[in-house]
């Protein structure tokens, strides 16, 4: 199973295999702490995405579409997530953003599901 989890949120037991998957490490959170197997900076919307975008819920639906776009050309990354899924069980897509509800982590989980 592939989840996704803000990297502030508490470790848990069932996160199995956790993958950071945003551009910049988060603030405040030392590599020692975060417990992260893998930072995955690449399968990130790219860094003009991300300024353009500016977690701007007007933009969310244009953002989609532009970050799924970037993800085509990400299909090393997205077969390695697979293949680590299959691996450890459990795999947590670790991200930053203080929006839930408007987070890359989404439209990346929605398209990994796709591919299952």
């Amino acid at each position: 199973m592939i989840r996704i989890k803000r990297i502030y949120d508490q470790l848990g037991d069932d996160d199995g295999y956790r993958i950071l998957i945003d551009r910049l490490w988060p603030r405040g959170i030392s590599k020692e702490n975060a417990h992260v197997d893998l930072w995955l900076k690449e399968i990130a919307p790219s860094t003009e995405l991300r300024k353009w975008f500016q977690h701007d819920p007007a933009k969310w639906e244009e953002f989609g579409g532009r970050y799924r776009k970037e993800l085509f050309k990400e299909k090393e990354n997205l077969h390695r997530i697979k293949d680590l899924e299959k691996e450890h069980g459990n795999v947590t897509l670790l991200y930053a953003g203080k929006d839930e509800e408007h987070t890359h982590a989404l439209v990346l989980l929605k398209m990994l599901n796709k591919k299952t």
